[in-house]
């Protein structure tokens, strides 16, 4: 072949290579040119056919054609993958005036939300709030609420009892001693937190919440008792509960009473959570007992006191309409996306 139509030939491939508009069809179009059995390929193989004096500088101009053709195929190749990266990055580009996706935000747990408000309503009446250890000694547990040795509320049926001594507390009355040793009255607390019974029925958790609240002045009857709960019932459950007040003993109160709320899972007609009495145990309360106001160093002749508590737990449970209390625990979304 002269070498006129190698520069020919050149020139047809550096069209058909710009007419290239992706990767594959330029690596077709090149190996119409260049591959064992391209234009190129077939001129080389018909060097050998040549005159002596030809072939030199046949081979010579081929050779040259073939580098050309190949550098020509590569500055194309850069420009479609230059191109194919800008048209990638303006498809994916990032667009910063976009409003961003809000990540998912996690909630209170609803006894969390319930102690919280229980909390901010006796605060708005004045209460202060106090904790306590939950490893407790055994005279703030007990003796100091005048719970003697031989007491039911001392048996290894309900209490966890560590190796020094110590207890797991039984209730947060704890707080209520510690609160009242080495101070005078007037004063009123609240204390919530996490107390233990060893009792492991289906109705009950070894574990619970509860909320104590005492107050001691020199002029507080049981009458103060009823409306300071009765508003907490309200601000809890809605204008529409009752409460009830039976009789009952505790050795830390005197007189004492189980505190019942009407149940309204049921519309009064029986259920599950009130044990078809339309009525649910909600907590005791009572008179603080002048033995322990005296054990904490307080003139019980001149002073007087109340004191409540209550299962923050069933609470949460009435307040929402869980109708068991292990839901609280489970850890079940499709229950706690739905308070």
């Amino acid at each position: 072949m002269p070498t006129a139509d190698l520069d020919a030939l050149v020139e047809e491939a550096r069209a058909a290579i710009a007419a290239t508009e992706s990767p594959d069809d330029l690596t077709r179009v090149r190996a119409g040119y260049l591959g064992r059995k391209g234009t190129i390929a077939e001129v080389l193989r018909g060097i050998g056919k040549l005159a002596p004096e030809e072939r030199s500088q046949v081979g010579a101009a081929a050779n040259t054609a073939k580098r050309r053709v190949e550098t020509l195929a590569d500055e194309r190749r850069a420009q479609l993958e230059q191109r194919a990266t800008l048209q990638s990055l303006e498809e994916h580009r990032l667009d910063v005036t976009l409003a961003g996706a809000a990540p998912a935000a996690g909630h209170l747990h609803p006894i969390t939300r319930v102690m919280r408000d229980m909390v901010d309503f006796f605060v708005s009446l004045g209460f202060s709030l106090e904790e306590g250890p939950e490893v407790e000694t055994d005279w703030h547990n007990f003796e100091a609420l005048n719970i003697p040795k031989d007491h039911p509320a001392r048996d290894m049926q309900d209490t966890f009892y560590l190796e020094d001594g110590h207890v797991l507390r039984t209730h947060t009355s704890n707080v209520q001693i510690r609160v009242m040793t080495g101070r005078q009255p007037p004063f009123r607390f609240v204390a919530p937190g996490r107390v233990y019974r060893h009792d492991l029925s289906p109705r009950h958790s070894p574990m619970f919440n509860q909320i104590e609240g005492f107050m001691v002045d020199e002029r507080v009857t049981f009458a103060d008792l009823k409306g300071v709960l009765l508003a907490f019932g309200r601000h809890l459950f809605g204008d529409d509960v009752e409460l009830r007040f039976r009789a009952n003993h505790f050795p830390f109160t005197e007189p004492s009473a189980e505190i019942d709320y009407s149940c309204e899972l049921c519309d009064s007609q029986g259920c599950k959570m009130c044990s078809g009495t339309c009525w649910v145990e909600w907590g005791g309360c009572g008179m603080i007992h002048p033995r322990v106001l005296e054990r904490c160093g307080i003139d019980a002749q001149r002073y007087q006191g109340f004191a409540f508590g209550m299962g923050i737990d069933r609470t949460a449970s009435r307040r929402y309409g869980i109708p068991h209390l292990r839901h609280l625990f489970e850890g079940d979304l499709r229950v706690l996306e739905q308070i």
